[in-house]
């Protein structure tokens, strides 16, 4: 869900008569229904990777009695994952695959009679991706021709209601007599460019003309070979029978997220504030992109997007809410006669719920907010037939599902406990409550619980036989009071074959973002190297998402300040440990994480090893070469001419001369959220410094390598981390570090 293109994801929960066990600080241990971790076992290997099984995509049918689910497992000797889709019953028994182990299937979902399974699969011979599967009678899987398959649909299931066009695409010319059509896409000359090649058949670079011509995951972008075309999106609609979909509006702005009400008679969207076409939009938002940053003008809180509402059969829109914020993740009450909507009331504040009348005529009243002084923010939230709203929350680093009543605004917690919930679905009852929770020393399996958060059940076992091989490290929860009093949320992981008496070297993992998090679920980084012998220490130091916007947002202009003497503070806390050497510390992190490892060791020198992954060392370098200047122009007050100062000093190239630390360096050769070059420079500047360096680049591989990468990267990349931790960490490497 994102509605807003500043609204980043804040991640929460809600409040108002909350029970006692949702509000203290540090909830009891619920591990899921698999049972408590073995105390034997043999310590987990990076090859052990390839093991592992991953649950996703619930989908509960409407009936409530079946549920889809998505099985992701990994084939090492082809380096690739497979996709498959399979079902189970609410009430339990052995789950069944529905699509082909040899093609890759996902996204279940359920049609309105529950009759058909819909997924996504691209197979050979197909027209498009969007298959389906009869399940009130057997056959294979065939692609439904005539009939909707995505969008929202109101109670009977009639019809089905979705926006459709992109106004972001650029047209591109066809081959036809285009003297460039048979060139690569990004060698071709963009509209309007200057120069083109003498011989078209002999250039294979690159002509870029757009300042977004690339972008991490899908590479470099060709430029439009036309002139721009606008193509907003707008609202269609088509009855399950069969009959042929039509338009219910004809626009030059965009619809956002139309979302039909039970009853079938109306359509909500969200769409710009004053419905300007999308040109001006994209002009507007150009023309400021290039002014200098202004504190009054850019900090300023928006009404960027509002609700509107249209009839069934068409119309002219009425706005419903005109909120100054973000609107987005609509849903309508089950007597058609309210909406609600998770709203952003500004940039750097936390989600929040709210509802609105929805008059059968003329302006609704204001929006009334639900969650009254609760911390978190809602995610994903589902209207039930009883009148409830149930949505998933991030609460610190533990996940929940929570159900409201609108009317008492009392918070029930369903689902909860020290886990984490990652995906969650329900029939439209909600009688049934499908999700995918892992704990920090079980991989993930999909469970079931009614709405009461009673008759919990764990429906696969697709990991039990590596959790019965596999002695998984367990970690202590942690809080402590860092600097002006801020209490930050952190894991201490045992080594594998901890004994008492023994020391062990610590590694601090440090999370990317900043506005991302560390939870309470199983995680193969922290586990490689508990299973190698380490202590692991990972916190959520501020700047970390899941604790308000308020927490979020306070490093602004400020990263590798008070944050970095968060990360300390567990350092100092966990190194009074009996059990930890405080002579043998490394320290690790990615992208933000990344920075800051290379800060942590430009400031100090207690740790005797470092490995940065996918890195930032010189502010002015990355803004010049990412594709994500959004990120520093509002976190650094502007860009870099426009604060020099503070990109200057927040570069840990500028302090190469201080790091003593033997670092080695992992990059990713396709990553354009942090490209090559900072690596490039660390490198050198540390190699030029007589620091033990080394520095891996990754073929084929992006940002995401470490979570998304080929199997066989990404593995090796685990084992490198064992290899170089193993070596400086021992303690014959401690000594050589420490001279």
């Amino acid at each position: 869900m994102r509605f807003h293109p500043w609204a980043f994801a804040a991640i929460g929960a809600l409040a108002h008569a909350l029970p006692a066990r949702a509000q203290q600080d540090a909830p009891p241990a619920v591990a899921p229904a698999s049972g408590a971790p073995s105390v034997t076992g043999r310590a987990f290997t990076p090859k052990d990777w390839y093991r592992v099984t991953t649950v996703g995509a619930p989908a509960v049918s409407p009936d409530g009695a079946q549920i889809a689910f998505t099985v992701t497992t990994v084939r090492e000797a082809e380096n690739a994952r497979h996709s498959e889709v399979w079902l189970v019953a609410a009430r339990g028994g052995a789950p069944r695959r529905l699509t082909s182990p040899g093609t890759e299937s996902s996204a279940p979902r359920f049609s309105a009679d529950g009759k058909l399974l819909f997924f996504t699969s691209n197979r050979p011979g197909g027209r498009g991706n969007t298959w389906a599967i009869r399940l009130d009678e057997p056959g294979e899987a065939f692609q439904p021709t005539g009939i909707p398959t995505r969008g929202s649909a109101p109670r009977d299931g009639r019809f089905l209601v979705w926006a459709e066009g992109d106004s972001a695409a650029p047209d591109s010319a066809g081959r036809g007599s285009d003297p460039f059509g048979r060139m690569q896409a990004m060698a071709r000359p963009p509209f309007g460019a200057i120069t083109q090649p003498i011989d078209p058949a002999r250039f294979d670079g690159r002509h870029v003309t757009e300042m977004r011509y690339k972008a991490n995951g899908q590479g470099f972008l060709p430029g439009p070979r036309t002139a721009r075309r606008w193509r907003p999106a707008q609202i269609w609609m088509q009855n399950t029978d069969g009959s042929g979909k039509r338009a219910l509006t004809a626009t030059r702005y965009s619809h956002r997220e139309p979302t039909v009400s039970p009853d079938g008679r109306w359509v909500a969207f969200t769409a710009d504030a004053r419905l300007r076409p999308d040109s001006v939009v994209d002009a507007e938002r150009d023309s400021l992109a290039r002014l200098p940053y202004d504190a009054r003008r850019d900090e300023a809180e928006r009404n960027d997007i509002d609700v509107y509402l249209i009839p069934m059969q068409g119309g002219t829109p009425r706005k419903l809410v005109g909120w100054s914020g973000a609107e987005g993740s609509l849903t309508w009450s089950p007597d058609s006669r309210r909406l609600l909507f998770v709203g952003a009331p500004g940039r750097m504040k936390t989600d929040r719920l709210y509802v609105v009348d929805v008059p059968a005529e003329g302006s609704a009243s204001a929006p009334r907010e639900l969650l009254g002084s609760w911390a978190y923010g809602p995610q994903r939230p589902i209207w039930l037939e009883n009148g409830d709203v149930m949505f998933t929350a991030s609460i610190g680093g533990r996940a929940a599902v929570m159900k409201l009543n609108p009317a008492t605004r009392a918070l029930v917690e369903v689902v909860g406990g020290r886990r984490l919930v990652s995906a969650m679905a329900t029939d439209p009852a909600g009688r049934t409550v499908a999700f995918v929770g892992s704990s920090v020393a079980r991989p993930a399996e999909l469970f079931v619980v009614d709405a009461q958060g009673a008759g919990e059940r764990q429906l696969t076992t697709f990991n039990d036989a590596l959790n019965r091989e596999i002695a998984w490290a367990d970690a202590e929860r942690i809080t402590y009071r860092s600097v002006g009093g801020r209490e930050i949320e952190g894991w201490l992981m045992k080594p594998h074959g901890y004994q008492e008496g023994r020391k062990y070297p610590l590694v601090l993992y440090i999370h990317g973002g900043p506005h991302s998090q560390y939870h309470e679920g199983w995680f193969d980084e922290t586990q490689n190297l508990a299973g190698a012998g380490m202590w692991v220490l990972y916190t959520n130091p501020r700047g970390s998402s899941g604790y308000g916007g308020e927490f979020t947002y306070s490093t602004r202009a400020r990263w590798g300040m008070e944050d970095y003497q968060d990360l300390m503070k567990a350092v100092d806390l966990a190194v009074q440990r009996p059990g930890v050497d405080a002579a043998r510390l490394g320290v690790t992190g990615g992208s933000y994480g990344g920075f800051m490892t290379a800060w942590i060791t430009t400031k100090t020198q207690r740790f005797k090893a470092a490995q940065a992954d996918r890195m930032i060392s010189n502010w002015w370098s990355w803004y010049g070469v990412s594709d994500a200047q959004g990120l520093t122009e509002f976190e650094f007050l502007g860009k870099p001419w426009d604060n020099p100062r503070l990109y200057d000093e927040l570069s840990p190239i500028r302090y190469a001369h201080k790091v003593r630390t033997p670092t080695l360096i992992v990059q990713s050769e396709e990553d354009h959220r942090t490209p090559m070059a900072d690596a490039e420079q660390w490198f050198l500047a540390l190699k030029k410094h007589g620091v033990p360096v080394e520095f891996v680049r990754y073929p084929r591989s992006n940002h995401d390598l470490s979570r998304t990468g080929e199997p066989w990267l990404l593995v090796d990349r685990l084992g490198r981390l064992r290899q170089w931790f193993g070596h400086w960490l021992g303690e014959e490497g401690a000594k050589t570090a420490a001279r």
